[in-house]
């Protein structure tokens, strides 16, 4: 159900009631002045009592149909004022089988929310002109002919009016601080066949990295970027060549474009990149503001232009497990001066203070997100936020203010006006969704490895089900593995308690949140340390009476279905297992997925190094091992971690008469875009455990 613009309750939340013969609907008001007193605090107490019931009775747990009701809100961005903040809600339609997104904008005084798109092709990427007039957005509707461009809308009302005619797709955009130009990051296209009805041109390949998902085979189409004179029209390149550019943003003069760019001589086969500065306009030289081996990135310029704010690698060579510290570098050049060095946690999505005295960033931590203040004089940080929520956007527009986006295990995200630690809701639009439905709840817990490590976990415990009552067990597994779980909505945890399990999430060695050394434990030994440390946790919630040892089942996406496979074929008390988008015979990925740089970085080539490449096959050569029922899904497009993974560990099941079925998503990639198909797995989900653990 929408959300009414105006902040009303959707019409039919309540139900109608009759009490006393007096009609009670939003159309009709009750006077009780000819009441007597006694009469209508007795009449009040009757409808409080009512009310909650009507409301209570119309909450149920969740199904696997509740996907077309979860409402996703991303993108903010802050008026020039500060006072109001465009955002994109996405919408799933269930008779196009599609999601609906279009651009909404909320006061961050909480007074209104008022949609401003209503199309069905899409708006993306709303922007705020710097006068404030102005509200644009990239979309390929009308006469953009599914080529993205952008449109300008008066925020004072009236139609949206298309700006740009590129024959090329914008993938971002950004207003000059002046409001005379913008700024386009645009990728090369291929050149169209002449003649219509004709084959398709073979794919020519010559690329170390020569595929990604979602995009399939890569050529030597590149981004560059470009300025557009609003007055004139005209479009000037500032760069091209065989290099990629990403992270535009303008300097606060409206002079300058700070960039990032991986200029090595092939960038193919590093994760290299620098801050560029150039001037914007055609034909000026970039200048080379930082030069570190590994990976500089999302340059934010501080207030006054002096000095950049930067996301920099730990380690300087190519490391897949490396996270991020905060970084300043003056303008003029310089050494630059880390300020999250002593954290030992991945920062992120860094902005700049209103004052320009301190930077605002989020922060991963044991299963936690939340915001850090930096400050730039003396070095110090602190939390901003603090809880069990996810913070994912932070946007400061005062200095004692921000927007955020935020989410909760049972409450998707939400846009929040941030004052002094406390949150106050601009957004509602899983309001509805939130207060018909029951969730699960989120229980922190913690235990120690066989070496003695501490390891976290969240424990999603059933609607009704009491703490100390004996439960059948989904140990779920997150992918990366370079990631956590954290305190945030999830579905597929929330959908499987609904039938009864606990779920348990649990951030094994490999995972960030708890330093570099804990993520980098795995290097170049997959499937050995993660296995111990969710077998432990596992023991640990059986130890402590939660989970039921004769009800286990294992399931995951991506490394979580990699790590499915790791685990049953090491121990086989599971008795059911849903591997999602896995692998189990390493070897066969190679040259077959995006990962060949990690592979050879970590295990060598497998012509000089098959001892490795066996090891880390062990679910594969062991599969006799396995004797967990197990449901393979995967994308029939997935270039991240292809249906052959999963083919393959089907066919050996299936070969050793171990209950299995392959179920393949068409013309998917590695995330499923289709809400049928997120349905649909959900529901073989419940099959599955039911037909087999329960």
């Amino acid at each position: 159900m929408h959300e009414d613009p105006f902040g009303r309750r959707p019409r039919g939340f309540f139900y109608e009631k009759s009490v006393e013969g007096l009609a009670w609907d939003d159309e009709k008001k009750l006077s009780f002045s000819t009441l007597n007193l006694p009469c209508t605090m007795k009449f009040l107490s009757l409808i409080l009592v009512l009310s909650t019931s009507i409301v209570v009775s119309a909450q149920k747990l969740l199904r696997p149909s509740d996907v077309y009701h979860v409402i996703t809100v991303k993108d903010p961005h802050l008026s020039p004022d500060g006072k109001w903040v465009a955002y994109t809600v996405s919408t799933p339609d269930s008779a196009r089988d599609t999601n609906d997104n279009n651009i909404w904008m909320a006061a961050t005084d909480g007074s209104s929310a008022i949609q401003l798109t209503y199309t069905e092709d899409g708006e993306s990427s709303p922007r705020f002109s710097p006068d404030g007039r102005w509200i644009s957005f990239l979309s390929g509707r009308e006469k953009a002919k599914d080529k993205s461009q952008l449109w300008l809308m008066d925020r004072r009302g009236g139609e949206a009016h298309q700006q740009t005619k590129f024959k090329a797709s914008i993938s971002d955009y950004e207003w000059s601080p002046d409001g005379k130009k913008i700024l386009f990051l645009i990728q090369d296209e291929e050149k169209a066949d002449t003649v219509k009805d004709k084959p398709a041109k073979p794919i020519v390949i010559d690329r170390y990295h020569f595929k990604e998902d979602p995009g399939g085979y890569l050529g030597h189409l590149h981004t560059h970027l470009y300025v557009y004179d609003i007055a004139t029209k005209k479009l000037d390149s500032l760069t091209s060549g065989k290099f990629d550019q990403s992270d535009a943003v303008w300097s606060p003069d409206s002079k300058y474009i700070a960039y990032t760019s991986n200029r090595t001589e092939d960038p193919d086969r590093n994760l290299n990149s620098d801050i560029w500065i150039v001037e914007a306009k055609a034909h000026a030289k970039p200048r080379q503001l930082t030069t570190w081996v590994d990976y500089d990135k999302r340059p934010v310029w501080s207030p006054d232009g002096k000095y950049i704010a930067y996301l920099r690698s730990i380690s300087p060579e190519w490391d897949t497990y490396d996270e991020a510290h905060l970084a300043i570098v003056p303008v003029a050049g310089g050494e630059p001066v880390l300020l999250s060095q002593t954290l030992d946690r991945p920062v992120n999505n860094p902005q700049w203070s209103k004052n320009g005295h301190s930077i605002l960033a989020l922060i991963e931590d044991d299963r936690e997100r939340y915001v850090m203040e930096f400050d730039i004089a003396t070095k110090k940080y602190t939390k901003r936020t603090s809880g069990q929520h996810s913070v994912t956007d932070v946007l400061p527009f005062t200095d004692t203010k921000s927007v955020v986006l935020m989410s909760e295990p049972a409450s998707p995200p939400e846009l929040y006006l941030l004052e002094n630690g406390a949150f106050k809701a601009l957004t509602h639009h899983n309001e509805t969704f939130v207060k018909t439905h029951h969730f699960a709840t989120a229980e922190g817990f913690t235990f120690k490895n066989k070496d003695g490590m501490e390891v976290g976990g969240i424990l999603f415990r059933p609607y009704g089900k009491p703490k100390g009552q004996k439960l059948p067990l989904l140990l779920w597994i997150h992918g990366g593995p370079v990631a956590q779980d954290e305190y945030e909505f999830d579905m597929t945890n929330q959908v499987l308690a609904a039938k009864g399990y606990l779920i348990a999430n649990i951030n094994y060695r490999g995972s960030n949140g708890k330093g570099y050394a804990f993520s980098r434990a795995i290097f170049g030994d997959w499937g050995n340390k993660e296995v111990v440390d969710l077998l432990a946790g596992v023991d640990y919630l059986i130890k402590s009476g939660d989970a039921d040892p004769d009800k286990l089942g294992i399931g995951g996406w991506s490394y979580g279905g990699i790590l499915t496979d790791y685990t049953t074929a090491t121990d086989s008390r599971f008795k059911a297992a849903a591997s999602g988008a896995g692998s189990a015979l390493q070897t066969s990925m190679y040259g077959t997925d995006q990962y060949t740089q990690q592979y050879e970085m970590e295990l060598g080539a497998p012509w000089k190094n098959m001892d490795k490449w066996t090891k880390v096959s062990y679910p594969f050569w062991n599969a006799e091992k396995i004797k967990t029922p197990t449901l393979y899904m995967v994308g029939e497009s997935d270039f991240n971690v292809p249906a052959a993974g999963s083919e393959q560990m089907y066919q050996a099941l299936r070969s050793l008469n171990v209950p299995t079925q392959l179920i393949i998503y068409p013309k998917q990639h590695h995330g499923l875009r289709v809400p049928s198909y997120w349905k649909d797995r959900y529901e073989r989900y419940w099959k599955w455990f039911e037909t087999y653990l329960k």
